[in-house]
């Protein structure tokens, strides 16, 4: 099959989370046989960022990690409609630009033969829900959601049976053990500050306990302000910058454990949705322990796979016994894996993706929402 991507970037992971499962996911794609095409906007952020952060360099890790991937950019999206004519499937990511999400909408309501998916990846929906209505969806077949508590706010939206959940994964080719095992130290976090989301999480979940537990605490991320750093320096943390998401393996590879700080989006109003960073830790074989949230549909087994704190102190429990007990450390490590390994890696998704395609090309064409205009 031939399938089309449009993304913010591929290139980028810079403050760009959906890149991660996006390269696992097109690489399958493409080692079984489809033909894959992606397109991302000249100039866009995250890839200008990271030129800013660590120059052309900053992309040699994902060029060495996936050299079979990709992408063409595009100033007009006119320059990609004939290429996109051709594809069998489109899907086009959420954090494109909404002229441009609407315009390709109009190139399959104008009789294009392409089946055409929206992918959401994000919040915004529950947080921002008008930053999506001002998207026009009308012209496409149907929406890919990133976990159930999203899909149900699209079915209300009227998509019925014509929304997806379609959860992110590890890239199991890339994410795991190392192949030999060296001296781990101390705890990681691999995150971005934001916008305030999940600050006082931080401190209450990860940099008190890591320091009343006396472990070494190292942090990778982009986006942190003065004012954050200089909490990080006053728990004894160390900040390291950012890391191409292709490095994390490696970084995860020299700790004793990470930490999941879920932001308050995905604890109150999306339950259920873990991060991208969840599946790669468990796939790399680290302990994980996690901050509060819900696993209403059952990813994962909460205390097997890893250990969930109900507040600061337990975590600063967890974090000793990690440092304490071999036996745990093992037991965590070999659980998380059976999960991932089972049930959450890219070629899981990619013939997740396969069924749906599948199932639009064999249906009657039905477009947009099935109430409420295109109010997606």
């Amino acid at each position: 099959m031939k399938i089309a991507y449009l993304t913010h970037s591929l290139l980028s992971c810079w403050n760009h989370g959906n890149a991660h499962f996006l390269r696992g996911v097109l690489r399958e794609l493409v080692l079984h046989g489809h033909e894959v095409s992606v397109f991302e906007p000249k100039g866009n952020w995250s890839l200008e960022n990271l030129r800013r952060d660590a120059g052309e360099a900053g992309l040699d890790a994902f060029r060495a990690a996936y050299p079979e991937l990709a992408s063409q950019s595009y100033g007009d999206a006119a320059e990609i409609e004939d290429a996109l004519g051709e594809a069998g499937l489109v899907i086009v990511h959420e954090w494109n630009d909404p002229a441009v999400v609407a315009r390709i909408g109009r190139l399959r309501a104008r009789g294009g033969r392409f089946r055409l998916l929206f992918h959401d990846t994000h919040h915004r929906a529950v947080s921002d829900p008008e930053a999506i209505r001002a998207f026009d969806l009308s012209g496409y077949d149907g929406v890919l959601a990133f976990g159930e508590t999203l899909a149900a706010v699209y079915r209300r939206w009227g998509w019925g049976d014509r929304v997806w959940v379609w959860h992110e994964a590890a890239d199991l080719r890339h994410f795991h053990p190392p192949a030999a095992e060296e001296r781990r130290e101390g705890l990681v976090w691999i995150g971005n500050w934001g916008d305030g989301e999940r600050s006082a999480e931080i401190e209450d979940f990860l940099l008190r306990p890591a320091r009343e537990a006396r472990l070494p605490l190292d942090i990778h991320g982009v986006r942190y302000p003065e004012e954050a750093r200089a909490r990080l320096a006053e728990h004894g943390a160390r900040y390291r910058g950012w890391v191409p998401n292709a490095r994390a393996p490696e970084v995860f590879a020299r700790h004793l454990a990470t930490v999941h700080v879920p932001r308050r989006y995905y604890t109150r109003l999306l339950p259920g949705i873990p991060t991208i960073r969840v599946f790669e830790a468990l796939a790399c074989g680290i302990p994980l322990l996690s901050a509060p949230w819900e696993d209403s549909e059952t990813l994962f087994r909460p205390g097997t796979d890893y250990l969930v704190a109900r507040d600061g102190a337990e975590m600063r429990r967890h974090m000793v016994a990690i440092r304490e007990d071999a036996a745990l450390r093992e037991s965590l490590v070999a659980h998380g894996l059976e999960t991932v390994r089972a049930r959450h890696g890219c070629e899981h998704r990619m013939r997740e993706l396969l069924a749906i395609a599948d199932t639009l090309m064999t249906s009657p064409e039905t477009r947009g929402p099935k109430m409420m205009g295109n109010a997606a």
